[in-house]
């Protein structure tokens, strides 16, 4: 090679070098990305689980025609409260009253005979022993005066059960309640052979809302109530918010009362009840409402921004910047959502800095730089919690919005340059 030639590599050679050196210095000095960091800080949350369910009466009493007769009158107004013990019905008395006057006459006769039978009595046993009358005339007398005292109790008996079914024709509401339609009308027969319906009085306040929970779901909170991750409130009692049709929330709330024994086999469920107070009675048996149960407080559970919980083959995780300043990861499970926030029950410690905007420039191992993350908008602080926690189940339909907005940050994660990555600030998420 001639010298032009070697001096002229030797130089382009030199160029390189230079230029290599200059661009090793300035990614050496590149400043470490900012993140946009929550503290995680650990907090009881209410555990609410939204349920359907239908209402029932408190109780529920048929009113029925205790005796034979003509329905003469209704007196009380269909659809209207009742108190009990008042008069709903009359069934015509004359027969019973007619009924009642023939056992009366029955009874003194039965009477009469007894007070002959017992006067012969005892004057055979005033002469049995001076042999004025036979040992056979004795036994006759005494046996005729006990014959005479059991006519009579039965006499006895039948005013009693005429004098009960002649009240009967006043047929009266068994219970306080609100009285139905009326099912027969005036001058049909009724009672006779059988107990004839006449309406229905409800209870209505309060009412009882009956749901069911799958078996294993049940088992799950009951196990962890025993855990004390979940506790029950002060009274010990779960709590139900009823939703009424138009989306507003019933002022009353209620407690669960009862738990079924046994699982259905066909549905696998347990079926459960809570008593509801219905002081105005906007509520009625039969309808179906919605519901969030409160089934306690979810201790050392951690609110976390939907946007920071990721998911991967392994399940979901969260980046978090560690002590030494570099991204670490740790997985956690999430138990549940509120509004648009994830409740984390394990995998989270009191203070982590969880990463929640600048995902896309945050890779595990690389130092960052935490910043406070500050949301959007009011009520999105997972510090300040508004409203009642969700069951997993319930939250599980926010995760492909969650998994897309993941995804399309990692997408511009790999189109993005260094420099631009050194340049740009922490987006607010």
């Amino acid at each position: 090679m001639t010298s032009p030639l070697r001096s002229l590599a030797l130089a382009c050679a030199v160029v390189v070098a230079l230029a290599s050196c200059k661009k090793k210095e300035e990614q050496q000095a590149m400043p470490p990305p900012e993140v946009g960091v929550l503290d995680a800080k650990p907090q009881s949350l209410p555990l609410q689980r939204e349920l359907v369910g239908r209402l029932s009466a408190y109780r529920s009493a048929d009113v029925r025609a205790r005796v034979a007769g003509v329905l003469e009158k209704r007196l009380y107004t269909e659809g209207t409260d009742v108190k009990e013990g008042q008069p709903l019905f009359r069934i015509d008395p004359a027969p019973l009253r007619a009924a009642l006057a023939s056992a009366q006459g029955q009874l003194a006769s039965a009477e009469a005979t007894y007070a002959n039978a017992k006067i012969a009595a005892g004057r055979a046993r005033s002469l049995a022993p001076q042999a004025y009358v036979s040992k056979s005339d004795l036994d006759t007398a005494e046996a005729t005066e006990r014959t005479s005292a059991a006519a009579m109790q039965q006499a006895r008996a039948a005013v009693e059960t005429a004098r009960i079914n002649l009240g009967y024709a006043a047929v009266a509401a068994p219970i306080a309640g609100r009285a139905g339609k009326q099912q027969v009308t005036e001058g049909a027969l009724v009672g006779q052979g059988d107990t004839t319906l006449l309406t229905t009085i409800d209870q209505l306040d309060p009412l009882y809302v009956n749901f069911s929970m799958s078996s294993d779901e049940l088992a799950q909170l009951r196990q962890a109530q025993a855990q004390g991750s979940v506790a029950l409130n002060a009274e010990g009692k779960s709590t139900v918010q009823v939703k009424l049709g138009d989306g507003s929330t019933y002022a009353q709330s209620g407690t669960l009362d009862f738990s079924d024994t046994a699982v259905d086999p066909a549905t696998g469920s347990v079926t459960l009840r809570a008593l509801l107070p219905n002081p105005d009675r906007v509520l009625l048996p039969g309808a179906f409402v919605s519901f969030a149960a409160n089934l306690g407080q979810r201790n050392n559970a951690y609110l976390i921004p939907q946007q920071a919980i990721q998911r991967d083959a392994k399940g979901a995780y969260a980046l978090v910047v560690g002590k030494d300043g570099k991204v670490a990861r740790k997985d956690v499970a999430t138990v549940g959502q509120q509004a648009n926030q994830w409740i984390v029950g394990s995998g989270l410690q009191a203070g982590d800095q969880v990463i929640v905007s600048g995902l896309q420039k945050a890779k595990e191992g690389a130092p960052a730089k935490a910043t406070p993350w500050t949301p959007d908008a009011p009520g999105q602080d997972p510090n300040q919690p508004q409203g009642g926690a969700v069951a997993q189940g319930q939250g599980q339909a926010a995760a492909p919005q969650a998994q897309q907005a993941t995804g399309q940050a990692q997408a511009a994660a790999d189109g993005a340059t260094p420099a631009a990555a050194a340049d740009s600030k922490p987006k607010q998420q």
